[in-house]
């Protein structure tokens, strides 16, 4: 305890020391500028992100950080993913693998394998990622946003990330800001790496292999040729790893409502129809409605579920590996009092598996004074969703499943029976054996069952990306230079089904049946298409559950039901694909006009040309025609793009007038035309005042213009069904009012329709930022930068709690049969205006000290504003610091912070990641209706703040070897508790994936071998 407490005052005086230390925008540290000044003149002036005009960096106007490769070192970042993630300036939506990992809907399907950029949350597709100044395709699911892990690490020298969104230069699409992945230009030599990072508990490893190789002194011999390779591994970590992942926690009011589970809870229902399932004369619970009193105790019928482990006497739901009691308090549910419930947070990946190989090569010659270069890079990646296991809830029409009595199931039956009617008297006596019309014994037993021994649903994704790029660029007068280049990129993947999935053996709807031209009319009818396991009486899993092979009742399958389960396996099915294009091209001219007090004159201009062209292909096992149906899977065959493709023509032009010594002004602006939506003029303006050398005051404005994505337009309609209940109509019900217990909240529980919209518009922007910049010695910066982003006419989507908050303004997206809302509507639109604004702060500090460097770092971001309203004539609502279900999650205060001490050459550093807390979300959805998790005596309204340390010892030898040694997470801190179990989904559990590392403390060790 006293080393810790230690520790974290020697990293408050760190954090204290940053404070008074901040970079002048354009560098992170003073080794940072002379690393981008390497290819610079010798006025120190080079071409930075976001500009054409060549400036020297530590003297720039634009909020631009510059992170390098002893940056990624320090914090044992080993792929872009986590890169991102440790931008104080990214946003944290749903936009890594761990926050896709579980069920997802609407926007966020599609996205396997894909780790996003956010910066500001604005969202993915309003940050542009660059590799050399040049965009890269999107990801070939999404089709929207790039997939920052294909990015090839190995050659990168530096990263810039532009905090400034709206670029005249390379888009005014750049909402959020520009992140600019910048290789190496003129590597000798040949260098191998080897990362390896081990969690504490010895699971989850992470591995990375790198080489890369050079020849020729771009300078001295005038060529340069170079190549990297890299391969990397991340193991799986599954919620049931983590001790913190936990669903069953009802004193702090999480409880999961999910009552299918490995042992099965019987069901009533009704009969099926004649030919359908086996229950066509009832099942032993009876009906789901009526008179019958069978299922009665206390004047409470339990037609919400029993399950024999929960019942008196029973071994108890937690003798299940993530079992637990139902919470039918929570979930206002008497009839499930005698339900379990199964965690199925637990079956989630924490970290998804991914191995990923990404290459690059480049050949640069001097031309005279000429450079040309060809580049070419890509990347191969398979990663694997993996969440929890099928639930198999058993109805009169799409599932006609029961577990019947036979000679395979009567032992089992026969204890499930006795169990049952020792509780539940009016199904029958205890000890009957006979099947007559006394009691019902006899009659199939409908369950709802969760099949672990189906293995976990898995997709599994490959994704392949390439890109090639040739560029030449050098004088064309005194004073002026030029640069032309093309590229073309390409990002292709592919998803199928892994093991959890199977063939239905039943058709799932009446036209489905009818389109299969095996003669069949009804849903629930046998599909005679789908694989038939042996000893099996029909097709498919239904078929397995009916012949009684399959037992719902046991937690261990028999050898035949394994074998049977394999045998109607869907594994290996194409679920979808996706490929996205993109053609650039390119020309831009830049030179000095006239000379001014302060200096001169410079001007920039160009033009560029882009092709984007996207195509989304289904799966023919989607189609009822030509295959029979497999159960439960997310097939997005409405989806479907033969190839759509847009072109974008830009000119741009930019002048930068130093009137004086101390004011230098910058402005730009910027055409683009858009297929489909016309012409756009986009000014930027920029503006730097320094009245001495150690304080600078700075400034831009600018606007932007951003087209909806492919999926966005053209996406079909998806309409999912809602398995929770905790839902109200929210005309009928009052404010506060309980879900099943407040005269007209009546729990509802609405399909929803998602999909694209071809009428969309763009959305438009207008931002700016005024900064001040302190550096009253060349080794001591501190910086503040207040920005503020209005975006009108957002494109996106509308939640559910978003429609049932503004019900009344949105009509056309409610449908009602019988006066229930029984549909929403929640496609793709213009939703409005949203507002986003805040502080950046960063800071930098050297000094010597035992007869080494002693230096400090710090970079926070301090959220000020976020808030959205739907329409032009609503009110605006907050989302600083307050949860949400989808999107990003608006924390108030984000900041990283480090302290280093070197020496000769050893270097050891201490840092921090800080992430505030925010308002916890409240059970069953807060979001529409009242927190009743607020009335538990443990429950936490605010969620507390998530920080970690790190920790990093590096050593070089001989200039020829370098070892880094860390840990990460010294402290071993769990995320915070958090309730982000959504009812409506099935998703989440009691952490939150888009702020904290579920990994705890890892050691890392990097080593690096020149040759």
């Amino acid at each position: 305890m006293i080393a810790r407490n230690l520790t974290r005052i020697v990293l408050a005086s760190g954090v204290a020391l940053g404070a008074l230390a901040t970079p002048a925008l354009a560098q992170d540290a003073p080794d940072i500028t002379n690393n981008a000044q390497d290819s610079a003149s010798e006025s120190g002036a080079i071409v930075v992100t976001g500009s054409r005009i060549k400036q020297d960096p530590a003297k720039s106007a634009l909020p631009l950080q510059i992170i390098t490769t002893d940056d990624l070192s320090r914090e044992g970042i080993s792929n872009p993913e986590q890169l991102i993630s440790f931008l104080a300036s990214n946003g944290n939506g749903a936009d890594n693998l761990a926050s896709n990992s579980d069920v997802v809907s609407g926007a966020a399907r599609g996205t396997n394998g894909l780790s996003a950029a956010n910066l500001r949350g604005q969202g993915a597709s309003s940050t542009l990622v660059l590799l050399n100044g040049r965009r890269v395709a999107a990801h070939g699911l999404s089709g929207s946003a790039v997939d920052v892990n294909q990015v090839p690490l190995a050659a990168i020298e530096r990263v810039e990330v532009l905090k400034d969104g709206a670029s005249a230069i390379y888009g005014t699409d750049a909402i959020g800001g520009v992140i600019n992945f910048i290789t190496k230009k003129n590597f000798q030599g040949l260098v191998a790496n080897g990362f390896v990072d081990i969690t504490e508990q010895g699971d989850s490893p992470i591995y990375r292999i790198s080489g890369t190789a050079g020849w020729g002194d771009l300078d001295e011999q005038g060529f340069n040729v170079m190549a990297a390779v890299s391969k990397s591994w991340n193991g799986a970590l599954f919620g049931k790893d983590r001790d913190f992942v936990n669903g069953n926690q009802p004193s702090r009011g999480l409880s999961i409502d999910t009552r299918g589970t490995p042992i099965a809870t019987a069901f009533p229902i009704n009969p099926t129809a004649a030919g359908i399932g086996i229950s066509q004369g009832g099942t032993l619970l009876g009906n789901t409605s009526g008179t019958l009193t069978n299922l009665t105790v206390g004047g409470v019928r339990m037609s919400g579920g029993v399950n024999i482990l929960d019942l008196p006497g029973g071994a108890g739901c937690n003798t299940m590996d993530g079992g637990m009691a139902y919470d039918e308090v929570l979930w206002n549910t008497p009839g499930a009092a005698n339900a379990c419930a199964w965690d199925t947070g637990r079956a989630a990946t924490l970290q998804q598996p991914i191995d990923t190989l990404t290459y690059y090569g480049r050949a640069t010659a001097k031309l005279g004074e000429h450079e040309l270069y060809a580049e070419v890079t890509g990347s191969k990646a398979h990663s694997k969703k993996i969440f929890s296991s099928n639930q198999y809830s058993g109805n009169n029409t799409s599932l006609p499943i029961a577990y019947p009595l036979n000679s395979l199931t009567a032992a089992t039956y026969n204890t499930v029976y006795d169990q049952l009617a020792a509780y539940l008297p009016g199904i029958g006596a205890v000890g009957d054996r006979t099947v007559d019309a006394v009691g019902r014994y006899g009659l199939p037993i409908a369950f709802r069952w969760r099949c672990t021994s189906c293995g976990p649903r898995e997709y599994e994704t490959d994704t392949k990306t390439f890109r090639a790029a040739v560029g030449l660029e050098g004088p064309v007068a005194d004073g002026w230079e030029y640069r032309i280049g093309g590229s073309y990129a390409e990002s292709q993947a592919t998803s199928l089904l892994g093991q959890g999935y199977h063939f239905r053996g039943v058709h799932s709807s009446n036209a489905n049946a009818i389109a299969s031209g095996t003669g069949a009319t009804l849903a629930g009818q046998v599909d005679t298409r789908a694989p038939t396991a042996p000893g099996a009486s029909a097709p498919g899993i239904v078929g397995l559950f009916n012949s009684g092979i399959i037992n719902p009742f046991s937690l261990i399958q028999t050898p035949a039901a394994l074998a049977a389960l394999d045998a109607v396996s869907a594994k290996g099915t194409r679920l979808y694909g996706g490929k996205y294009t993109l053609w650039q091209a390119d020309a831009s001219i830049s030179g000095e006009l006239f000379e001014l007090p302060g200096g001169m004159v410079q001007v920039a201009a160009g033009v560029d040309y882009r092709r984007e062209g996207y195509g989304f292909d289904g799966s023919t096992a989607a189609d009822p025609t030509k295959s029979p149906d497999i159960f439960n899977v997310a097939f997005d065959n409405v989806n479907q793009l033969n190839g759509v493709h847009r072109d974008v023509k830009a000119a741009y032009a930019e002048v930068l007038v130093p009137v004086f010594d101390m004011l230098e002004l910058t402005g730009a602006i910027r055409v683009d035309d858009y297929t489909g939506f016309g012409s756009t003029v986009n000014p930027k303006f920029t503006a730097k005042f320094q009245p001495v050398d150690w304080l600078m005051a700075r400034g831009s404005y600018g606007t932007g213009f951003r087209v909806p994505t492919f999926n966005q337009i053209f996406n079909g309609v998806t309409q999912s069904v809602n398995p929770g209940n905790s839902l109200t109509d929210p005309t009928t019900c009052p404010v506060g009012g309980t879900v099943n217990v407040t005269p007209g909240c009546t729990a509802i529980t609405p399909d929803s329709l998602s999909g694209g919209n071809l009428n969309l518009g763009p959305e438009t922007s207008e931002q700016f930022s005024v900064g001040l910049v302190l550096r009253p010695t060349p080794r001591i910066s501190l910086s503040a930068d207040y920005w503020n982003i209005a975006v009108d006419n957002v494109i996106g989507t509308i939640t559910i709690p978003q429609l049932f908050a503004n019900i009344v303004s949105f009509p056309q997206r409610i449908t009602r049969t019988g006066g229930v809302i029984t549909l929403v509507d929640l496609r793709t639109g213009n939703f409005g205006s949203r507002r986003t604004s805040g502080i950046d702060f960063s800071g930098r500090a050297a000094f010597d000290a035992m007869a080494g460097t002693l230096s400090a770092g710090f970079d926070g971001t301090l959220l000020i504003e976020k808030k959205e309203k739907l329409l032009p004539n609503l009110a605006y609502t907050n989302l600083r610091g307050v949860f949400s279900l989808a999107g990003d999650l608006g924390l108030k205060w984000k900041h990283n912070a480090w302290i280093s001490y070197a020496k000769d050459d050893f270097t050891v550093t201490f840092s921090q990641i800080f992430r505030n807390g925010y308002q916890n979300f409240g059970l069953p959805n807060s979001l529409t209706g009242p927190n009743l998790s607020a009335t538990r005596p443990d429950y936490n309204p605010q969620v507390k703040a998530y920080q970690i340390y790190n920790l990093s010892v590096s050593k070089k030898i001989q200039d020829r070897f370098m070892i880094t040694a860390g840990i990460k997470n010294v402290f071993n801190t769990d995320p915070p508790f958090a309730i982000t179990y959504d009812s409506n989904t099935g998703a989440g559990s009691s952490w939150e994936p888009r702020v904290a590392d579920p990994r705890g403390r890892s050691f890392t060790l990097a080593v690096e071998t020149k040759f």
